[in-house]
Parts: C-alpha cells; structure tokens; sequence
C-alpha cells in the first residue's frame, strides 16, 4: 500500500510502499521525470534515516514513477534561487544532496535501485552508491554537466574514476549516454534485467526478510540477462579512450582524438571532439582535475571537494557558465550557450586551482558529513 510524503502543491513527490520487511520508495514527478527537488531530497535524507534504524526493514527498494528514474536535480529551481541574490539557497540544496549520498554510500543495508529509464546527473548519484543498481532495456545514463557549465558530481569523482581504463573521464567529459547494456558493462548497473521482468523481481524481492547481499544478488541474477553490446557501443573503444582520455589535459585530450581522427574515419571520434568543443571550458578543465583527485580519494573527501568546487560554481566569481548553461539549455532553449571564458588556452592553471579551495566567506563551511561506521562495501568497477 503506497503512502504519500512530501507533500508540495497538491502533489506527492515521494511515495512509500511497506512490504514485509522491504521498503520501496517511489520518486514521483513523472512530469518533470522525477528531478530532485529540495523537499524531495530532504524526505529521501529522511526516509534512509528512519530505516537504517528500523529493525523491520531489510532493504530498500528505490525506483522512479513514469519513464524515468531521476532526470538529476531541479538546477532550474536552483539557479533561480540563486539569480535572485543568494547563492546560499543553491549551496543548501547540494549540501542535503551530497549528504543524502554520503548517507546511500555508507548504507548499512542493501539499496536496489530500479533503473528503467532515464538516469542523468543527481539520478545516478541517487542510486550509483547503493549496493544493487538494476538497468533495464530502457536504461538511459549519463553526466551532461559539462554542457550545462557545471561538472560531474554526486560524487561522480568518486565512481567515475572507478570505471575501466579512462572510460568515466570519456563519460564525464564527454556527457556521453549509456544504455543498459554498457551501464552493466562498465560497472555502473549490477545487473541487467528485462522491464517486463520487473513486477516479478519486485515481487520476489518482496518476500526477502534479510540484509544479506548474497541472498539478494541470487534472487535479482535469476530475472537478470547478459545483454549484448550493440555494435557501435563506445565501450568497444576503449583502447582509443584510454589513448586519448589519459592525457593530461584537456587540450591534449582533443589534440589526441584529433590525430586519432586523421588516421581513421570514425563517427563516434567526430561525436566525441563535437561534445568536448560544445561544452564549457572552465567546466571541462575542473572536471578532469576532479576525477583525477578522486582516483585517490575515498567517497567522503570527494563529496567534501565537489561541494567546495559547487559552491565556487554558485558565486560565480571567475565564471557564470552554469547559469549561461542553465539558460541556453533548460530555460530559453536555443542550445547556444556562450561561454566565458570562450576558450581552454584563456583559462590558467590557478584560473582552476581556486575552485578547489575553500570559500572566502566567514559564514561558509565545509560539507560536514556525519560520522559512519560502515565503508563503501564494493569497488565500482569490479561489479
């Protein structure tokens, strides 16, 4: 029996279902494909809280009502809280989402996370750090934030540096979508079921009345399938992506798939120099250094920095990109952002250093995460 929470307007964003000793939580703003607002955000913080202490439930079911997942977060409320003169309002919003996925990371108990549909931007951040995340036919991720003049975070630095090879600094640069198929592939989905499946792993899942991941693993393997790559799937690139995406910077990155270009016709090369050259420079350049940083650091320290680097995002002080990007792409339409900086060769190594230094403003703090006794169970890319 579903019950309703969060209600905003008449409408109930987030649902529950109590079954046995399995909760599933519904995110419901099918119009808006299920993107996070911030009472949203704080009834999720909620809901895992409540449940983690509940001795009676086992597990957490948490999927998207409509054709989506999570479309990532409401950006549009953000920036228009933040255009109408506070750039804290948008720093609060990232700091109940980033805490919300400290919390999903450390998670004592299991979280299978339904991916059938579209998974972008906060969506995966919402279910990348549970321990089971199943990808259907339907599946559709990825990180566009580069194009927006933002970067890959809820933790992106983290799971993103995780993935095979150089594959999440293609993803991440690039915003490049993944289907289900290459979600399982590189380690993003655990499993691959089925959609018309669903309603029965569900209902399986139902009867659990335990925590052991193993138990849960075995029940989703049996609706899941091994799906096959389709042909022209990135993932069969990866030795140009690791040829190219290692590079050490940006401009090498280009430089490289350029050459790479000359030497062989390839539409996906040609997609992947369009992508780079469309999306912000500043964004790109704090990017790559973000997942570079993050290769060496646990998911806590890279939440910690990403919500430093946000917050320089917000103010706006070096670069407004985001809300140039937000405007061109989400409000206005026209896809033709105009960048400012204009050009990678205009933005200077310190230019980029001070998005990872903390806030000069006497009332900011760091992302302060609470204290949690259960690490990261799983390296992304061995799943």
């Amino acid at each position: 029996m579903a019950q309703s929470s969060s209600n905003n307007g008449g409408t109930d964003q987030v649902l529950v279902e109590e079954r046995a000793s399995v909760r599933t939580i519904i995110l419901n703003r099918p119009k808006q494909l299920n993107a996070l607002s911030f009472p949203m955000i704080s009834r999720l913080l909620e809901l895992f809280h409540a449940s983690e202490g509940d001795s009676n439930v086992k597990m957490i079911i948490l999927k998207g009502n409509g054709r989506s997942f999570c479309a990532g977060g409401d950006v549009t409320a953000v920036v228009r809280n933040v255009r109408q003169g506070n750039w804290k309002l948008g720093a609060d919003y990232f700091r109940e989402e980033f805490t919300l996925n400290y919390l999903m990371a450390t998670y004592s108990k299991p979280q299978v996370s339904i991916l059938n549909g579209i998974v972008m931007g906060g969506g995966l951040g919402a279910s990348v750090h549970g321990r089971f995340r199943v990808a259907t036919e339907k599946s559709v991720c990825a990180m566009p934030e580069t194009a927006l003049g933002l970067f890959p975070d809820v933790g992106a630095s983290y799971f993103y540096s995780r993935l095979p090879g150089f594959f999440g600094e293609y993803a991440g640069l690039t915003g490049a979508r993944l289907d289900g198929a290459e979600m399982l592939a590189c380690g993003l989905a655990t499993h691959f079921v089925p959609s018309e499946r669903l309603p029965f792993l569900e209902q399986a899942l139902a009867k659990v009345n335990t925590s052991d991941p193993y138990v849960i693993s075995t029940i989703i393997s049996r609706f899941s399938d091994m799906p096959k790559l389709k042909a022209e799937s990135p993932y069969h690139k990866m030795k140009i992506i690791d040829r190219c995406f290692s590079r050490r910077t940006i401009e090498e990155i280009i430089s490289s798939l350029e050459n790479e270009a000359l030497n062989k016709k390839d539409d996906w090369i040609s997609s992947a120099i369009q992508s780079l050259k469309k999306a912000s420079p500043t964004s790109l350049k704090i990017s790559l250094r973000s997942i570079r940083e993050g290769r060496l650091q646990g998911v806590g320290s890279c939440l910690v920095r990403e919500y430093r680097m946000v917050c320089h995002v917000l103010r706006g002080e070096f670069s407004k990109d985001f809300f140039e990007g937000c405007r061109a792409l989400l409000i206005d339409k026209d896809k033709n952002p105009k960048w400012e900086p204009s050009r990678l060769e205009l933005i200077r190594d310190d230019d980029v250093d001070r998005y990872f230094s903390k806030i000069d403003d006497e009332d900011w703090e760091d992302l302060k995460l609470p204290p949690r006794s259960n690490l990261p169970p799983y390296a992304i890319a061995k799943l």
